[in-house]
């Protein structure tokens, strides 16, 4: 029995009723996350990572099986239901091992000090993520999702590999520890002049390369929003006029918004295509691809003047505050790919369904346009809709002038959400999360400085007035906040997406005071320099559950931390000319340089924060005069002291 939001205080008696006298929480109990909460009562004895589950291992010398994933991911659920709670696995593991269940979204150093260790051991990554660590937390052996069969035979043979030859598997995990170690200290030569336009070229030049011509979009099967990849070529397209960069950009953007894997009844996009179409997603939404997303779309709809650009945008953000948002304004973390025990269940229709729900008039048009045929095009003859047809081909098609079809598309819509809306919806992980939400204001600051629409603004100062109040102190911030819980101590990604999204407000809405808690935040994380080399670690000095610090400069599913603490130093050295901002940017540039002069494509954010260093003038800014934007009011006293 699973239940992710329960009160707490009712969770453990509500869920012990429902599952028998026998049920018994194990060691997740307390834990604020809705992923641990989902396994509070496996017959697995989880523990969630920190001094006490480390401290047994060592005592008991007993090797830890590490299982990290997030409450929205498909395979996290069906390896829960297929292993997790099955007594033959428990037993297994209770016996032999150590179980230490993570959250990925509030433990992201763990995730990515462990992903980097099991995508060198097997060449490939994914969650749930699967790893056996020494008593120490050096990783020796790794994987994702295992069926229940496979999985029993992989803890058997590390059961009997650690008794009978434990001197290799520790030998083993030794060679992974000091490349984990080496990783983290690239050599730093300085970049050179002109670097940052040479790598913005260069990446530019490899994404067209692997553009997909057919369907838009980069690389085959499966694709995911390339946000980064995007921002480049628009940048490109700024700088020079290339035209073939824009083209690429619109192709792309078009081809995802009328693909399935945006939610077209709904709005908001899903975390990733199936297939090289755009047309079947991995239903789960975050937070974070639609915040990065929507900038994306508000940037072309002005590069291209394609307004159903800007239409994208809207109904995304109209997602995010009908579905994503705290009463008190933070934005929540995801929506799971399941409901009802089946993935995408809540998105999926039948032909006769919309029908129905539109009405003989206009029904089977509205099931045409989007695409939802008499068979379907998936299993079981129900349809994710799309769009296969341009909406004024379509239009011409069916005799009808573009705006009589958009105003009977809109009338749909709203009756098939209403219609969705009654059905069991997926479950919502609420956390507010410091960082994803420095990225979905950003968002909003951008929607509001292009259309001048204040309920973007008002939105976004709204999810950063919660954030400062909930989750930072001092302008220390914690990773997360749920039901009046805070999560761990904040990581780098948290000061610098949230720095960032606050100067986007003060550039917006012409109120310094935002800029002065950014400022805040970056000198806030000092704690994450590394002073002998350059740039940022991911996690603070005091971090001590971790057998190296990491330190990423390439871009993920997230922009690179590194990267936008390098764009929020350039931004507050332009506003108030602290030298100390530029040197301590122009070091991380040169850390970073090699690599993303090797192999560009995966460092956008940080060839877009170097580009802002070649465009920024020798002096700084007038700081008095903040950028206008339409129907910003001036700043007053009472507003600076209201956002402290």
């Amino acid at each position: 029995m699973r239940l992710t939001r329960v009160l707490p205080a009712l969770l453990s008696a509500f869920i012990l009723t429902a599952a028998g006298p026998a049920a018994k929480p194990n060691h997740l109990l307390g834990q604020s996350s809705p992923y641990l909460e989902q396994h509070l009562y496996n017959p697995v004895d989880w523990y969630p990572w920190g001094a006490q589950a480390l401290a047994r291992a060592r005592s008991e010398e007993k090797p830890i099986f590490l299982s990290i994933g997030d409450s929205a991911c498909h395979w996290c659920h069906v390896m829960e239901r297929e292993a997790f709670s099955d007594l033959e696995v428990a037993r297994f593991l209770n016996e032999h091992f150590v179980s230490i269940k993570v959250d990925r979204e509030e433990r992201p150093d763990l995730d990515g000090l462990y992903m980097t260790a099991v995508v060198a051991m097997t060449g490939r990554g994914g969650w749930p993520m699967s790893v056996f660590l020494a008593p120490d937390g050096t990783p020796f052996y790794g994987g994702t999702y295992y069926p229940k069969d496979s999985f029993l035979k992989v803890l058997r043979s590390i059961a009997d590999a650690w008794t009978n030859r434990r001197s290799e598997v520790l030998a083993s995990a030794a060679t992974i520890g000091a490349m984990l170690a080496d990783l983290q200290h690239p050599a730093a030569p300085p970049a050179g002049a002109g670097a940052a336009s040479a790598a913005l070229e260069k990446a530019a030049g490899a994404w067209k390369a692997d553009f997909d011509a057919t369907y838009g979009g980069f690389g085959q099967a499966p694709k995911f929003p390339p946000h980064g990849a995007l921002r480049v070529l628009l940048e490109t397209h700024r700088g020079d006029g290339d035209g073939q960069a824009l083209d690429l950009v619109v192709r792309t953007l078009d081809a995802m918004a009328r693909g399935g894997v945006y939610d077209q009844i709904g709005g908001g996009f899903h975390r990733y295509s199936t297939d090289e179409k755009w047309l079947v997603p991995h239903f789960e939404k975050m937070l974070y691809d639609n915040a990065l997303l929507v900038p994306v779309y508000l940037d072309a709809w002005k590069e291209s003047g394609r307004k159903d650009f800007l239409r994208i945008a809207e109904e995304t953000l109209a997602w995010a505050a009908r579905e994503m948002t705290h009463p008190q304004g933070g934005f929540y973390a995801t929506l799971d790919a399941d409901s009802e025990g089946e993935e995408g269940r809540f998105y999926l229709w039948s032909r006769a369904e919309i029908e129905k729900i539109v009405g003989p008039a206009d029904g089977p048009l509205i099931a045409d346009y989007f695409g939802a045929g008499a068979a379907g095009n998936i299993a079981g003859g129900r349809n994710v809709l799309h769009v296969p047809a341009p909406r004024e081909e379509f239009a011409n098609s069916r005799g009808l002038g573009p705006e009589a079809l958009g105003a009977k598309i809109e009338a749909a819509r709203r009756l098939l959400l209403a219609a969705r809306s009654r059905r069991v919806r997926p479950r919502r992980d609420d956390k507010v999360l410091a960082g994803w939400n420095g990225l979905m204001i950003s968002a909003c600051a951008r929607a509001y400085e292009l259309t001048g629409t204040r309920t973007y603004l008002d939105q976004g100062e709204r999810a950063a007035r919660f954030v400062l109040k909930n989750l930072a102190q001092d302008d220390r911030l914690r990773v997360s906040w749920r039901q009046g819980k805070t999560g761990p101590p904040g990581f780098l990604d948290d000061h610098a997406f949230l720095a960032r999204g606050l100067l986007d407000l003060a550039d917006a809405s012409r109120n310094a005071a935002w800029r002065d808690r950014a400022a805040g935040l970056v000198r806030a994380a000092d704690r994450f320099l590394d002073r002998e080399r350059g740039g940022y670690f991911f996690a603070p000095e005091d971090q001590e559950d971790l057998i190296v610090r990491p330190k990423g400069l390439m871009d993920d599913a997230l922009p690179s931390g590194n990267a936008v603490m390098a764009e929020c130093l350039l931004r507050l050295w332009r506003h108030n000319g602290d030298d100390a901002l530029m040197q301590r940017a122009t070091r991380l540039f040169d850390l970073a340089g090699p690599a993303v002069l090797s192999s560009p494509t995966s460092y956008s954010y940080m060839i877009l924060a170097a580009r802002l260093q070649g465009t920024s003038s020798a002096a700084p800014a007038v700081r008095l005069a903040e950028r206008a934007a339409p129907g910003a009011a001036p700043f007053v006293p009472e507003a600076h002291a209201a956002i402290r």
